[in-house]
């Protein structure tokens, strides 16, 4: 029998990938019990409302903020003046969180080019402030407000059109990449040409209190900008100004970690997404602008709705794995190790002491994230900077749960701008520091990518 140079390299990794998983560590065998994800947090569901469960450990006290938040959460905001949930606009880009986080899950890729859903677009121009703040854009800010109270006239509006790339996997299957290529449209004002912009989708806002909770030597243990142990991952963390304290601080939130807390991530929220003034951020986004919001009634909410709201997402549990005794399973989460993406998307992490939350202190926790910057190649570039992250950067996303996201959001859309019709896709986005892995999955056999794939589902 002749084998082409390809086939032999090809039949030879298949053969040693099957003979070296026998000898998987023992670490990783024995991981495959521990459902736990949450830690003490973890529920136990598998429908349609399993990332609206409170933690499983919260008491009396904290299940009643949580309810309280859930409200906030799930209200739909309107015009001033009224009597209840006052304050939208005058320009925003969602009435209500549910509307970016449906059932606190990720946003679907919108369909339809009226409404955009949880996608939104975040601009500034070239250079960074004093702090590596983004450079507000002259008349627009550093968000696009795509729509408007009545009589208002909205910032712009975002399209796109899809672009597709064809590739093939080592053993001759095809695959088919969905590109969005997105413009800003109908500006109320001329639009600079030099513009920078993002595009990104609402993600899953279940475990954000456990990933808030890991303390900063944790996180420290896994960073290794310059490579230096050769693995070719060279994971950084963001460092951005924490303007409600005045200083600088970690960046763990956002598709770039561009937000040091769950507080802030929810009061700019409020502010940018809704219009919602707040004792911390009191302007509207139409601060300076033609259609600025005269109404005397800023802030919009209290300090405490954006705590309830906050809580809210710090109490959420997170699902348990499921099926984690599967033969299959357990062969795909082996494959997972081996091809490498534990070195980003890290199983096991530890939360520290929290002094204001204890139930989510020092937990033991499987979000199958780093929180680092990773260089994920021009393919999915934004080329817009966020504090240190560049063009090229994003943070791990966590991986708990992302089995879940059919069954509770009724799509398998992924990656930053929710560009991934399913896991193969967003795996095949790879590259940068992810390249290898990428490459690795796509010389697996097809039952062997398949078990992989049924372990990703099993989270």
């Amino acid at each position: 029998m002749r084998f082409t140079n390809s086939a032999l390299i090809y039949t030879g990794f298949y053969l040693f990938v099957n003979l070296t998983f026998l000898s998987c560590t023992k670490a990783v065998e024995e991981s495959l019990n521990d459902i736990n994800a949450g830690g003490s947090t973890t529920i136990f569901t598998e429908f349609s409302n399993s990332f609206q469960q409170p933690a499983a450990n919260l008491d009396k006290e904290g299940l009643d903020d949580h309810r309280s938040g859930d409200l906030l959460f799930e209200s739909i905001f309107v015009t001033s003046p009224s009597p209840q949930n006052s304050g939208l606009g005058p320009i925003f880009v969602q009435n209500a969180c549910v509307s970016c986080h449906p059932k606190n899950g990720r946003a679907a890729f919108p369909e339809s080019g009226s409404d955009m859903g949880g996608l939104l677009a975040r601009i500034s121009l070239p250079g960074s402030g004093i702090h590596g703040e983004n450079i507000s854009v002259p008349g627009f800010g550093t968000q696009l407000q795509t729509k408007a109270n009545f009589g208002v006239i909205p910032e712009g509006q975002l399209s796109y059109f899809n672009e597709f790339i064809e590739g093939l996997m080592a053993d001759g299957s095809s695959y088919t990449l969905r590109r969005p290529v997105f413009k800003i449209f109908n500006t109320y004002l001329p639009f600079p040409s030099e513009v920078q912009m993002s595009v990104r989708i609402g993600p899953p806002i279940f475990g954000l209190g456990l990933l808030e909770s890991i303390s900063e030597e944790e996180l420290l243990k896994r960073v290794d900008p310059d490579d230096k142990n050769k693995d070719g991952i060279s994971g950084r963390l963001n460092y951005v100004y924490d303007d409600r304290v005045g200083k600088m601080a970690i960046g763990r939130f956002g598709w770039k970690a561009s937000q040091p807390s769950i507080y802030n991530q929810t009061a700019h929220a409020f502010l940018e997404d809704m219009g919602l003034s707040s004792p911390y951020l009191p302007q509207d986004p139409s601060y300076g602008q033609v259609q600025q919001d005269s109404k005397a009634d800023d802030p919009e909410v209290t300090d405490d709705v954006v705590r309830l709201a906050t809580f809210y997402a710090q109490s959420l549990g997170v699902p348990a794995p499921r099926r984690q005794n599967l033969p299959d399973v357990i062969y795909g989460k082996k494959l997972f190790a081996y091809i490498g993406c534990e070195k980003c998307h890290t199983s096991k992490m530890q939360t520290g002491p929290n002094s204001d939350h204890p139930f989510l202190a020092n937990q033991s926790i499987q979000p199958y994230t780093d929180l680092l910057l990773h260089d994920m190649g021009p393919g999915l570039a934004d080329h817009r900077s966020d504090g240190l992250a560049n063009g090229n950067e994003w943070r791990t996303p966590p991986l708990w749960g992302i089995g879940l996201t059919q069954v509770v959001g009724g799509h398998t859309n992924f990656l930053h701008d929710g560009r991934a019709r399913n896991l193969e896709e967003a795996i095949m986005w790879h590259d940068g520091e992810g390249r290898s892995s990428k490459d690795g999955y796509a010389k697996l056999s097809k039952k062997d990518k398949e078990k992989l794939l049924l372990f990703l589902n099993s989270l």
